[in-house]
């Protein structure tokens, strides 16, 4: 059965800070993830799953439960050390994975378990991969993830730190590398996110429903060529989701030659300290983002464009609740932005 295709990138009408978000995340995945949170039917997950089909392919060990990257050694699973002690292991291209989480899932089934049918059939005791192994060097999606069961958020918040899930449980002692790009998707009124699992998220985004006409009919219209005829659609924005594939090749290769001047960091700093953000964690990922937006954008050095196009994204959901003020984060960013990088 042939997978269905996916809702062109190319085609999402506007919500230009989600679209960027996630490029970002695409180029740099060191920046954290997103969280976008908005109205229902604004295409947050339409956007994941798009940006899904969009990623090029990557290279694994053959025959990895992981997908372990064979330029790097150091992250390889007990299995790829054990089966390539000397030489080059053998590797082809997989594709990137894109691994939803759903509310309900067992813990089991987030970070694996017994293989029962193995116990059982042949009395042996055998790892049986999660989400978080299928998930490795890829994307971990979590729609409504402001519903999250606390016993998950803990353990995602261990994961998303070390980059490793260790699972001790049967007689089992297991650990295998868990490197993903979180991404999760909520409505704000049905409930908060954990502040510790918001401050794993590099990037927050907002999104609304459009409020002009045009944008309206043309969400719809596209929409609507796309559920009549789902591959011929995809097809007829081919082109537009290659410019945008090779776009993200491009940065992810330009990236390390892409320069922060000190005096991007010392506006990145002013702004945080503008907004009484806790901790360093705001200017590394204002740093980082802004590093990924530059490379995106073909330039050599991070500028203070490039840290006001991002600055809400990165700081919005870092910020104190202030009772003197009753702006909101968006509008406080906004502010302190004018007031450091200028009008």
């Amino acid at each position: 059965m042939s997978k269905r295709a996916a809702f062109p990138f190319a085609a999402i009408v506007g919500q230009d800070e989600m679209k960027l978000a996630l490029l970002i995340a695409a180029v740099d995945a060191t920046v954290g993830g997103v969280v976008v949170f908005g109205d229902r039917g604004t295409g947050k997950s339409t956007a994941v799953r798009a940006l899904a089909a969009l990623l090029p392919p990557m290279q694994a060990n053959a025959g990895c439960r992981y997908a372990c990257d064979p330029a790097d050694r150091d992250a390889w699973c007990e299995d790829c050390r054990a089966r390539y002690v000397s030489g080059a292991p053998a590797a082809h291209a997989v594709a990137v994975p894109v691994v939803d989480l759903p509310l309900g899932a067992t813990e089991d089934r987030v970070v694996g378990a017994l293989d029962l049918e193995r116990a059982l059939v042949h009395g042996e005791k055998a790892f049986e991969p999660g989400l978080l192994a299928r998930a490795n060097r890829g994307f971990l999606y979590i729609d409504e993830v402001n519903l999250l069961e606390d016993h998950l958020v803990d353990l995602l918040i261990d994961v998303a730190a070390s980059g490793e899930n260790v699972v001790e449980r049967e007689g089992l002692s297991i650990r295998h590398p868990a490197r993903f790009v979180l991404i999760g998707s909520g409505n704000p009124e049905e409930g908060e996110l954990r502040p510790q699992l918001l401050d794993r998220f590099g990037l927050s985004v907002e999104v609304r429903t459009p409020q002009d006409i045009a944008s309206r009919i043309e969400v719809v219209r596209r929409r609507d060529a796309f559920e009549r005829d789902r591959a011929g659609y995809a097809m007829s924005w081919a082109e537009a989701d290659g410019t945008i594939r090779s776009q993200i090749l491009a940065a992810r290769a330009h990236l390390p030659t892409v320069s922060v001047p000190d005096e991007s960091l010392i506006l990145a700093a002013k702004l945080c300290m503008a907004l009484g953000t806790d901790g360093l964690r705001g200017e590394l990922t204002l740093m980082r983002a802004a590093r990924a937006a530059a490379a995106l954008d073909g330039a050599s050095t991070v500028t203070a464009s490039h840290l006001r196009q991002i600055a809400a994204s990165a700081l919005r959901h870092r910020l104190r609740r202030d009772p003197l003020d009753d702006a909101g984060s968006t509008a406080r960013v906004a502010r302190a932005v004018d007031e450091v990088l200028g009008k």
